[in-house]
């Protein structure tokens, strides 16, 4: 309308397919040409549900482009930004075509009875004849018991008729000859059984009854008591309370060659060779061999020649694709939107003479998947620690998941990680729920001591453990915990939480709680690599429910991704692509063993070859 003023703002990158752009109360959605440099725009109102505006703009962009063709090969894009385009009785015929496809249709009519099949049947197909047997009944008959085929077989032929009774005396011998033999077969087997159950029943006389129960004794156990016995209750923070314990430090360091204090990236070998496609030079015979991708690939090699891609074209390798990415473990969800978006930047692109269809959305949607596993905001831990120290006070990191993730073994991981790079750490036991949970923490600050003992760091005891028991409220306890490291000089205080699902709204609560009361310096989603469509769940309530039960105007929501148990997945990753696509979030820690050295940093291209390996 004239003097409405027109929103301008640089158009969103589409990322899995999202085209639309809000602002307060309108919305614009968009949809690009790639071959004209074309973008057609739409804009309603934010409260308004218009179902067809994805038909609306798919149907003026198809037929503006056919109507102008000529006009935009001929002079281009540019040339016509001065020109007008009669082009307002197709805009509205094409809305009302979109409206009234939108309108709900009437509810089909039920069939009459002289519609159906079942009033073709006649009567006479629907008698039973006496004597005789449906086809199913026989069939079914055939399977039974070895006990009532022999009676059957002897009572068929007492009711045939009186020509088959009328057989020849050598017929009758054979029959009666079989119906002996069976019942001896039988007999003789229930003999054998019921010997075989006398014997069993039967004591031996050599056997005697040990009385009283002795405990077990266990391989790699302790037998010694005292080392068993957690009733006393020692201080918080006391030296005493973690005693240094003796094992084998090669078991729980794994890699004697590694260097102190590194992370690690992810290391995956792909078969660059198999991986490799055959371009074949002539465009009117596609390869068919065997060779090259492969499995999900190898079946797809047409050559285009110099041509803009078009849907048709895309849709048969895209289809593979998706079926590729939710195979390895990617939620169909976001496997439907990543191969939407790599249509959409594709369509109306100009190929090689050279270059298969397979290759190009291949590469399209590995420079995707790299993308969104390089975060926007890189979490440098140690640099924030550093940062924290000078400003004097503990750098607190808060670890949040469901049950059974590994939360407090990745907890001692980080610890370990940390220690070696000279940063104290007072690990806040904070799950007060699970049974062991505290006990399970003092066993690795005992075994962290051991490795780095006081008398390695000039006296000072690297790793601590500050808990109050069971039952108590674990934001209570995060806060006396931050408290008691900024009083004592702890550069680092790890809190770990309980495991609680995503659907539990009382936890929910509370764990929104603990993070709006200490406010945290890093937040972070512990979720291991097996799940598919349930990471995404997890994520999504996880998320919501600190912003639903924070008090701030900016609530605080997850920082960042530990992804556990890398080790048990193989080359199905797609659990990695699902977290960080729907949080945008980056993994900062990925968990890949059992000794204290398994942690790793994430490599995107690691992660990504895995994944596309057919």
């Amino acid at each position: 309308a004239p003097g409405t003023p027109i929103l301008t703002a640089p158009l969103p990158q589409e990322r899995g397919g999202n085209n639309s752009f809000t602002h307060e109360a309108l919305t614009l959605k968009y949809k690009l040409d790639n071959q004209f440099e074309l973008v057609f725009v739409v804009g309603f109102q934010k409260i308004l549900t218009l179902t067809y505006v994805d038909k609306l703009i798919d149907d003026v962009h198809k037929e503006f482009r056919d109507k102008y063709r000529n006009e935009f090969q001929q002079k281009g894009a540019l040339g016509l930004l001065n020109g007008t385009f009669d082009f307002k009785d197709d805009f509205m015929r094409l809305l009302r075509d979109a409206e009234e496809s939108s309108k709900v249709r009437a509810p089909t009519v039920m069939k009459t009875f002289e519609q159906s099949l079942k009033s073709q049947k006649t009567v006479k197909c629907m008698i039973e004849t006496r004597g005789e047997k449906p086809k199913e009944k026989v069939k079914n008959k055939k399977n039974k018991g070895s006990k009532k085929d022999g009676t059957e077989a002897v009572a068929v032929p007492s009711k045939a008729s009186a020509a088959d009774k009328q057989l020849s005396a050598a017929g009758d011998k054979e029959e009666l000859t079989k119906d002996e033999i069976l019942q001896k077969n039988r007999e003789e087997f229930f003999r054998r059984h019921m010997k075989a159950g006398e014997k069993s029943r039967s004591p031996k006389p050599d056997a005697q009854k040990e009385k009283g129960k002795k405990p077990r004794v266990w391989d790699l156990g302790n037998s010694n008591a005292k080392v068993l016995d957690y009733s006393n209750s020692a201080t918080n923070g006391s030296a005493d309370t973690c005693p240094v314990e003796e094992f084998d430090p090669d078991m729980a360091l794994g890699d004697k060659n590694r260097e102190p204090g590194r992370l690690y990236d992810l290391e995956y070998e792909s078969d660059d060779e198999a991986e490799e496609e055959k371009v074949v030079q002539n465009p009117s015979k596609p390869s068919v061999k065997k060779g090259g991708l492969g499995g999900m690939f190898g079946m797809l090699k047409g050559l285009v020649g110099s041509k803009s891609l078009t849907r048709d074209d895309m849709d048969p390798v895209l289809e593979k694709m998706k079926d590729h990415l939710i195979a390895k473990n990617v939620a169909a969800e976001i496997a439907v939107q990543l191969c939407e978006s790599v249509a959409k930047k594709l369509e109306g692109k100009v190929m090689g003479t050279f270059t298969t269809v397979t290759s190009t959305v291949k590469q399209a949607l590995q420079e995707a998947l790299v993308q969104i596993l390089q975060p926007q905001r890189r979490v440098d831990v140690l640099r924030d620690v550093m940062d924290a120290q000078r400003h004097r006070r503990p750098y607190v990191v808060t670890f949040c998941g469901v049950n059974g993730v590994g939360k407090s073994t990745n907890l001692a991981k980080i610890s370990f990680w940390l220690i070696e790079n000279g940063f104290s750490v007072l690990i806040a036991a904070c799950d007060t729920f699970r049974a062991g949970a505290v006990e399970q923490l003092r066993t690795h600050t005992r075994r962290l001591n051991a490795l780095h003992p006081p008398e390695s760091h000039g006296g000072r005891t690297m790793v601590q453990l500050y808990e109050k028991g069971y039952g108590k409220d674990a934001a209570g306890i995060a806060m006396e915990a931050i408290s008691y490291a900024r009083n004592q000089g702890f550069d680092v205080v790890l809190v770990d939480t309980a495991g609680r699902m995503q659907d539990n709204a009382p936890l929910m609560t509370a764990l929104a709680k603990l993070i709006a009361v200490n406010a945290p310096d890093l937040v972070l989603f512990v979720g291991e690599a097996l799940v598919g469509n349930e990471a995404v769940d997890q994520l999504v309530k996880f998320n919501k429910a600190l912003a639903d039960h924070s008090m701030a105007q900016t609530p605080r929501l997850i920082d960042g991704i530990v992804l556990t148990k890398f080790d048990t997945i193989d080359d199905k990753v797609g659990a990695a692509i699902s977290m960080t696509y729907i949080t945008s979030k980056p993994i900062v820690f990925v968990g890949t063993g059992q000794t204290y050295c398994d942690l790793r940093s994430l490599n995107a291209k690691a992660v990504v070859a895995a994944l596309m390996k057919a």
